[in-house]
């Protein structure tokens, strides 16, 4: 029988992207989705015809609860930090029990890592402690409280070892994400996408501090194919994923240089004619954040972390081509975007 799957944020880019591969792979799943407004109804309907719009958005606590508790499985796809939903969600995995189980597969981020950087407000430098989701996992689940994203991981750890039996959590992890998305809503990303309007916008390159800060990337479309995994797992009763507590999945696709993204980003739109110089700019750390406030911590911090989980137990092969390579489509994204080309 197939499965009855709930998800959320399927007009966004993980999501809408995710969306693609499931429903690509799988026609047979019944697919229910919370969506906010009849016009993103539309949206979405308009691509997917099959799938049941659930009307409410991440406060409508009742509507949540109970779409979780008829569903087999559940992609939290929306707001990482939205403690309301996560509680809700949380609410309606309780109902299940071990002869009905639910595939509870969270959407968390890889700024969880960058608690150092943000406690001692240093940017642009390197620091070179590594995670990993394999050995090191126990250390990723217990970061500390002040680490972003971490209040909502706690609840959906705190979900599954409540009733590990009949919740089976997995929460996946993505660090810099980037690419076409292919869903029906937003199919930008936020982090190369923002440097790049931002710089179109200054008419100059920037480099945050030294720009020695280090991230790992993903490109969009792998990162749906290990939701996809992990989902095909689920509907098989769990497969070869961990569930639970060692069920968290990095996706990374390898590291990056900050300042190689800040320095690409000035010369392909130099290349393009639309700033004047290919030079970038240090700034301080109170420029950036005029320039953007949250700007320190998308391009300042360091976020390193290794996928070992989903490519040992999944058999997760990223092939997508690299952030450094398509530096040039961001920039002419954003600049389309500003309606400059």
């Amino acid at each position: 029988m197939a499965p009855k799957v709930f998800l959320t944020g399927t007009t966004g880019y993980i999501g809408g992207d995710s969306l693609y591969t499931i429903s690509q792979a799988h026609p047979d799943w019944e697919l229910s989705a919370l969506v906010r407004s009849k016009e993103k109804a539309e949206q979405l309907t308009s691509k997917y015809p099959k799938v049941r719009v659930v009307l409410g958005d991440l406060d409508s606590a009742d509507i949540i609860e109970e779409e979780v508790k008829k569903a087999d499985i559940v992609y939290h796809f929306a707001d990482c930090d939205h403690v309301a939903a996560a509680n809700a969600i949380a609410k309606g995995v309780s109902h299940h029990t071990k002869e009905n189980p639910v595939w509870l597969i969270h959407t968390s981020g890889t700024g969880v890592l960058t608690w150092e950087d943000q406690r001692a407000k240093t940017f642009g430098i390197e620091r070179p402690k590594e995670y990993n989701d394999w050995d090191g996992v126990g250390e990723v689940t217990s970061l500390p409280d002040d680490a972003f994203h971490r209040d909502v991981d706690k609840i959906i750890l705190a979900a599954g070892e409540a009733s590990p039996e009949s919740v089976k959590t997995a929460i996946v992890c993505p660090p810099c994400i980037y690419g076409p998305g292919r869903g029906p809503g937003n199919t930008r990303s936020i982090q190369a996408y923002t440097l790049s309007a931002s710089v179109l916008k200054t008419k100059k390159g920037i480099l945050v501090g030294q720009g020695k800060n280090v991230w790992h990337q993903v490109h969009i479309q792998d990162l749906s194919n290990i939701y996809l995994a992990l989902g095909e797992a689920a509907a098989a009763g769990g497969g070869n994923a961990t569930w639970g507590k060692e069920g968290y999945y990095f996706a990374e696709n390898g590291p990056f240089v900050w300042g190689d993204v800040q320095r690409a980003v000035a010369k392909a739109a130099f290349e393009k004619k639309l700033i004047p110089s290919p030079e970038v700019e240090a700034l301080s750390d109170e420029e950036v954040a005029k320039i953007l406030p949250f700007g320190l911590y998308a391009w300042g911090t360091n976020s390193r972390c290794h996928a070992i989980r989903g490519r040992k137990l999944l058999g997760w092969n990223p092939t997508k081509p690299g952030l450094l390579e398509l530096i040039p489509d961001i920039v002419e994204v954003e600049a389309k975007v500003l309606g400059l080309i």
